[in-house]
């Protein structure tokens, strides 16, 4: 059979995980299930359930944010407000839970690893020889890709070892032992390296078809040498068909997401690996997009930028975008973030707090508690960062398709966008949330009706800028924040690029911290913060870099006073954060434990 045929067996997945239990079937049939498997075409489905759970915001509701600083949601059933006060246990409660997901995807991804050797896919022997080698490098990187957050999210401490997850690299069998004990955190890491390593020498940088002419340049002489004779064969195995799934160039920033976490200060100390491999593994990435001069100049605006929204819409990626999800038409991110004024509805509500909004600087680049900000805290939103109104909706701003001035003083005869004021949704902080928005959605209020008009957006799961920022963290401490790296550039040259970017061009700020490594780290993870807010980031940033997990959220209560306007921040009700100090490192799911004598739990989760 054809490579691209594989795609439609996408559409297969959820049939092979609708299962309970990812070992029933082989407990009740064993001779059906070898059946199965012995099918190149099975196998593959199996295999492409890797991409299953993938760890990235899909809607409102998947906002990790509110369980953090940056964030509050009006919907007290949310799992990430109740870990965020006081509710996280190893028994329930836990919406970061992966571990029954993670063991599955990479069950079915070993049993094909195990089996592909055998399997046959093409009658061209060319075709067939580089559907096995593009197949089996695309298991390994979802392997290293599962294994890594199946590690991220139980990783932990237990009686001074830094410990990992049981790191599993063939098919579980019904008669193995499963008292398996975990992996130390520097094992896991280690085989995600050589998993990716393996993925990236496999697959190649690019998918995308090519011409006879193609062929004769060194990028593709690695195939020509395997046989390859004509462009048919090729775009076969790796042609338009494939753009989405791994490439070589996924698998690098895969890579540097990985050694940027595991060389951060709750992990660096038994991870192995240092600032300057993680500053080498984000570089690889930044050269392969031209450096700092590849930074896309519209990358702050990815989620509404309708022209590449359009361009994009059947395959390819914007200059911003490493990887995305596909084309979504639907209406529920307007439906779940638009303000009560413009029919916005839903429990799944997201809140911005006042903390993230003060983390956005002013316009010469000075923190708005830095002495020569001149920030006015009675004008709050006056000569700010431009991003802070990109991807916040405040008091004042013009918003939606009909450009209403979004007016959120508390009173109520004015409006029900204001703190606390509409009983459906009811603001917690003041503000909402932009990014993500497509404002040409439009409210179908016209007949009473509180639906909404769905228009074209997409998710990314990688942006360019997460990876600019990797490289400059990493670089501040491997090399300090102007020297440049092997590559030629400095972790200075990209924020000053990124705020450039963003609106921020006369940066008096950067220009005096550039040479103070400690101010620049606080930038950098500042930076951070505004460019990846609500994207997923944050829960995970605080924890990798041990800050404070309790910090009061606040709110703006905007009151008419005398005919003007009275900003009085104020703490979230009702919203104490409750995270103890062992809450760095998560819990394992206290049944497995239970099941298990020789899994230990992460210390201070017993």
């Amino acid at each position: 059979m054809k490579i691209k045929s594989i795609v439609s067996l996408m559409v297969l997945i959820p049939a092979f995980v609708a299962c309970d239990d990812v070992f029933e079937p082989m407990l009740e049939n064993q001779k059906d299930f070898d059946t199965f498997m012995s099918k190149p075409e099975n196998a593959q489905g199996l295999m492409l359930n890797g991409y299953n759970n993938l760890p990235y915001v899909t809607n409102a509701a998947s906002m990790s944010d509110v369980a953090t600083d940056d964030a509050v949601t009006n919907d007290y059933n949310n799992g990430f407000w109740k870990i965020a006060n006081g509710n996280w246990s190893a028994k329930s409660d836990n919406p970061f839970d992966r571990w029954s997901a993670a063991r599955k995807n990479i069950q079915y991804v070993n049993q094909f690893l195990q089996g592909v050797d055998g399997f046959y896919f093409n009658q061209d022997p060319v075709v067939n020889a580089m559907c096995k080698e593009f197949l089996t490098g695309e298991a390994h990187a979802l392997r290293g890709f599962q294994l890594f957050y199946f590690l991220r999210t139980y990783a932990g401490m237990v009686n001074g070892t830094l410990m990992g997850v049981p790191n599993l690299l063939k098919p579980e069998q019904p008669t193995d032992d499963f008292n398996v004990s975990r992996a130390t955190f520097a094992e896991c890491i280690e085989q995600i390296f050589s998993d990716f390593d393996q993925a990236f020498e496999m697959l190649p940088y690019d998918y995308g078809s090519i011409s006879l002419k193609d062929l004769d340049s060194p990028k593709y002489a690695k195939y020509v040498q395997m046989g390859v004779t004509n462009p048919s064969q090729y775009n076969d195995v790796f042609g338009d068909e494939k753009v989405g799934r791994i490439s070589g160039r996924i698998v690098e920033a895969l890579a540097a997401q990985v050694a940027l976490y595991a060389a951060s200060p709750a992990f660096s100390e038994q991870s192995g690996v240092t600032w300057k491999m993680a500053a080498e593994r984000a570089a690889k990435v930044l050269d392969g997009n031209d450096g700092v001069a590849g930074l896309s100049a519209t990358g702050a605006t990815w989620y509404c930028n309708a022209k590449e929204i359009e361009r994009f819409k059947n395959r390819g990626n914007p200059d911003e975008i490493l990887w995305r999800e596909n084309i979504n038409h639907g209406a529920s991110w307007e439906s779940d973030l638009y303000p009560p004024s413009q029919y916005g509805k839903g429990k799944a509500r997201v809140n911005p707090t006042q903390n993230l909004v003060d983390a956005f600087p002013m316009a010469n680049g000075y923190p708005i508690k830095e002495s020569g900000s001149g920030y006015n805290d009675q004008d709050p939103y006056a000569n700010r960062d431009p991003r802070l109104d990109l991807y916040i909706v405040h008091d004042g701003s013009v918003f939606g398709p009909y450009d209403e001035t979004i007016n959120t003083t508390v009173d109520k005869s004015n409006n029900n966008d204001g703190l606390d004021i509409s009983t459906e949704a009811p603001n917690r902080t003041g503000y909402y949330v932009r990014k993500y928005i497509n404002e040409k959605a439009e409210p179908e209020r016209r007949g009473g009706q509180k639906g909404m008009s769905g228009k074209d957006k997409y998710n990314a799961r990688i942006r360019y800028t997460e990876l600019y920022l990797a490289f400059a963290e990493a670089a501040n401490e491997a090399y300090g924040p102007t020297t440049a790296s092997p590559s030629g550039y400095s972790a200075y040259d990209v924020i000053k690029a990124i705020r450039k970017r963003g609106g921020i061009v006369n940066d008096e700020y950067l220009e005096n911290v550039k040479s103070d490594k400690d101010k620049m780290r606080e930038l950098i993870r500042n930076e951070r913060r505004i460019e990846l807010c609500f994207e997923g980031h944050r829960f995970w940033d605080l924890r990798r870099w041990k800050l404070d997990l309790n910090e009061t959220v606040m709110a703006m209560k905007i009151e008419t006073v005398g005919g003007k306007k009275k900003y009085t921040p104020v703490p979230v009700a009702n919203e104490t954060r409750a995270y103890s100090d062992y809450m760095y490192f998560g819990p394992l799911p206290e049944s497995e434990i239970l099941k298990w004598s020789n899994l230990l739990q992460n210390d201070g989760w017993n």
